[in-house]
């Protein structure tokens, strides 16, 4: 497998360089981020003509790694302090440092870390406790996030043997998580997946939160793989529970459930925004999973819906790029047979927002017929503003805009070209 570079990510962390603020890479685990660290950025200030020993990595993955327990707060301080030999520059790269002590400690540990002048310190944690706002308070404003995602598209095709229709074929199936690109069979990268999920996410969320009824999780992770990019609440989902499963699991344990996984990266979520009112409606809303690979493994690779999975690689893509994703509702009256006005809720699958620049998305696996054309359309046609209008389909086609100024292009040109919006 060749190297995996991940320049983007490189180069944020280059630009933030002895700044005054912990670098803070957060991400699903998996995802990179002990590679973007170790391998990456300190190879990076090796080049830059920075001594060895002066560059500090430390993984707390692992507590078997040290002679002493991570969960004393004091003796990791004590430790990495006894790191520190003179007044030059040293560089901190710190893995998985919400291992640190217990109770957030690793907060206490990175503030004092802070108080030495000759230190840049770099972090990585796989949980969303690093974004909250009482960290970001603890943290007194110097701590400067960067989420590492899984493999884009086309970060994957660098390092992928094959046409680019067979590497798409396998990100659609087994998603963008680095190490798939080292398996050459297809079951090797259904075990690693399935395993993965079992053995370290689940497990990880079941342990950290003791879950009492694991099975219950379990099946909320089954109903959310299934239903990715439809519109759902807890309310929806205990009803679903009940019918189905013939559990009483309530809305709030299930929105709990829910907020574990989101904790965890595994998942996300957009609310839906009503573009002519100009208001969020917070309920229902969509999830999408951060890697399109671990959602197939849930549904053990079967019964994969095309139109709803390329619906999520458009979402994590924009994601990526740095866009606030929301759901677009339009409402529309217009005469039906029996020529009496109705009202007609539609729907933008996605409103991505990035400074002032917005785009109005639609994800449709194929228009293959005028009746699909016009579904898709609709909800674009109706839109009164002068933002772009995109319909993103799965055929190899270029952009091309219609006389309503709405641009149909193809999701190859959409993935490999970081300026596809606005071509």
């Amino acid at each position: 497998m060749k190297e995996i570079k991940r320049d983007n990510y490189l180069e944020k962390l280059v630009k933030r360089m002895d700044n005054g603020l912990i670098k803070i890479i957060t991400g699903l685990r998996r995802s990179g981020k002990s590679y973007l660290l170790e391998h990456i950025f300190k190879d990076y200030l090796v080049k830059e003509g920075i001594n060895n020993n002066h560059i500090i990595y430390l993984s707390f993955d692992n507590n078997l790694d040290f002679d002493f327990d991570i969960k004393n707060a004091k003796l990791v301080l004590e430790f990495i302090k006894s790191k520190i030999k003179d007044n030059k520059k040293y560089y901190l790269l710190l893995d998985e440092v919400q291992k640190i002590g217990n109770n957030n400690e690793f907060v206490d540990v990175l503030n004092s870390l802070l108080h030495l002048k000759n230190v840049d310190i770099y972090v990585t944690g796989s949980n969303s406790k690093f974004l909250s706002k009482d960290i970001a308070t603890e943290f007194r404003g110097r701590g400067d996030v960067i989420h590492l995602y899984p493999l884009t598209f086309k970060e994957y095709i660098e390092s992928y043997k094959g046409s680019i229709y067979e590497a798409f074929d396998d990100y659609f199936l087994y998603g963008g998580l680095p190490l798939i690109l080292s398996y050459d069979s297809d079951e090797d990268k259904a075990k690693y997946l399935k395993n993965l999920f079992a053995e370290t996410y689940t497990a990880d969320i079941k342990e950290r939160y003791d879950i009492k009824n694991p099975v219950e999780l379990d099946e909320l992770l089954n109903i959310l793989s299934s239903n990715v990019g439809s519109l759902t609440n807890p309310s929806k989902l205990a009803n679903t529970f009940k019918s189905l499963k013939k559990s009483d699991i309530s809305d709030k344990t299930i929105n709990t459930y829910i907020s574990y996984l989101e904790d965890a990266f595994l998942i996300n979520k957009s609310i839906r925004y009503d573009i002519k009112g100009k208001k969020f409606i917070n309920t229902p809303l969509k999830y999408y999973f951060e890697d399109i690979g671990l959602r197939n493994a849930r549904l053990n690779f079967i019964n994969i819906d095309e139109g709803h999975t390329m619906e999520n690689i458009i979402y994590n893509e924009l994601l990526a790029r740095g866009f606030n994703i929301d759901v677009g509702v339009v409402e529309i009256y217009s005469k039906n047979n029996q020529d009496k006005t109705e009202r007609i809720i539609t729907e933008v699958d996605f409103i991505a927002n990035l400074g002032n620049k917005k785009y109005y998305i639609q994800s449709s696996y194929n228009l293959n017929n005028n009746e699909k054309v016009v579904q898709e359309s609709r909800p674009l046609y109706n839109i009164d503003d002068s933002f772009k209008k995109i319909i993103i389909v799965k055929d190899d086609i270029k952009p091309r805009r219609d006389d309503y100024g709405i641009t149909t292009m193809g999701i190859y040109y959409f993935l490999l070209n970081e300026n596809s919006l606005d071509d």
